[in-house]
């Protein structure tokens, strides 16, 4: 298999720690068992043959079976084992995960944690077609093929250096916010509210920047660049540290919701399953 999907002996056997000639070895032995070329050698290139093709698609069911299989033992056992591949956004891992990761670790050592880092919409795609076990999303989540309990609820509030003119403010209008220069999220769901609630300035708006990351922004806002609106829990550290204030936006009641989310049609592995529970029972001692 990695012969046909790197085109190459050497690289192949340099992926699986043999050599070059040891690799060549075992493609004759599987050609002479099989009685067929299976693959074609073109110099320095190397493609799969017809019948090639057809051992390769038996040969990845085969290791998804044996991942399966690794699942089903590991299910047995008194404690949960194996790997559970969490979905996440970058600033979930960062501000709200670490401790929910380091509850499950202690109760479930077994366990070990792959995570798969990017955008809601992008992790619902991957719960929908089975590449990830678990996600944490912005509710609501809109997918027939998925069930979701809400865990997690921060509100959204302006941010400010606190040297900023709007700083000595208790609350902030939006009309006030959106004369000064605006640090925005590149997409997500805080750019999606930035932009709803700011549409009716848009003639007036100073976007100073567009950043990929919350982090960026936290420190931009703090060296003075501009003001932004966030999640209050994914700032928590600077304001202790006196390097961002955060002020509730006056006559908006601006929200996000966090759920954790799984396929609703498929059996749980045990591992899944105790993950899915530490969490909402970490966020039900919360509330």
């Amino acid at each position: 298999m990695e012969v046909a999907k790197l085109g190459s002996f050497s690289r192949a056997g340099q992926k699986i720690f043999r050599s070059q000639s040891a690799v060549s070895a075992q493609i004759r032995q599987l050609e002479q068992e099989y009685g067929d070329r299976l693959l074609d050698r073109a110099g320095k290139d190397v493609t799969l043959t017809p019948a090639g093709r057809v051992l390769f698609a038996y040969a990845e069911r085969m290791l998804q079976m044996k991942d399966e299989s690794l699942l089903a033992v590991a299910d047995q056992g008194s404690l949960p084992r194996g790997t559970i591949t969490v979905g996440a956004n970058e600033a979930t891992c960062l501000y709200v995960l670490p401790d929910v990761f380091a509850k499950y670790c202690s109760l479930y050592p077994g366990v070990q944690i792959s995570i798969y880092r990017n955008f809601s919409y992008k992790i619902v795609e991957k719960l929908e077609n089975g590449s990830i076990d678990v996600g944490i999303v912005t509710m609501p989540v809109k997918s027939s093929s998925l069930k979701a309990h809400p865990i997690f609820r921060d509100q959204l509030m302006l941010m400010v250096s606190p040297q900023h003119p709007l700083a000595r403010m208790e609350v902030v209008p939006i009309s006030e916010i959106a004369k000064y220069p605006l640090l925005l999220p590149k997409t997500g769901f805080s750019r999606r509210v930035m932009d709803k609630l700011f549409r009716p300035f848009a003639g007036k708006l100073q976007i100073r920047m567009e950043l990929p990351s919350v982090g960026m922004i936290k420190s931009f806002v703090a060296a003075g660049l501009g003001v932004s609106i966030i999640s209050a829990s994914f700032a928590r550290d600077q304001v202790l540290a006196g390097r961002v204030k955060l002020i509730p936006i006056k006559g908006e009641e601006l929200w996000r919701e966090l759920g954790v989310a799984y396929r609703r049609d498929r059996t749980l592995t045990r591992a899944t399953d105790t993950f899915i529970n530490t969490v909402r029972q970490l966020a039900a001692a919360s509330k």
